[in-house]
């Protein structure tokens, strides 16, 4: 069940990489974001596309530790997407960014302990 729910982490963070780094200047990237024009979506999306590359990472490090079957490893990136996810809900104000992204990698993350 652990390795389920580390999965379903890292399908999550592969999803976030194709939003910011793929979809992130069409109509639903600028909708999911909530950004304010297409022009700035079209400025920021270098940006975007930055941070869309280290949600892959994240969802590599999660799909290393599957295939490896190695708890440390996977504990140390859940908490990596935890603190990615309360720093974001803190940062842009928006609390759906700790539900979103935080609470599925804290519920994994006790997975691993139980």
């Amino acid at each position: 069940m652990t390795f389920i729910l580390i999965a379903c982490v890292a399908l999550l963070h592969f999803y976030f990489l194709i939003l910011e780094m793929f979809l992130w200047t069409t109509p639903k990237g600028i909708k999911i974001f909530g950004l304010k024009s297409k022009e700035f979506a079209e400025e920021t999306k270098v940006l975007a596309a930055n941070q869309g590359l280290y949600n892959g990472f994240l969802a590599a490090g999660l799909v290393f530790s599957i295939i490896q079957k190695d708890i440390q490893i996977a504990a140390f990136f859940l908490i990596c997407v935890t603190i990615a996810g309360i720093y974001g809900s803190y940062s842009t104000k928006q609390i759906k960014l700790f539900y979103i992204q935080a609470v599925p990698a804290i519920i994994a993350l006790i997975s691993c302990f139980i």
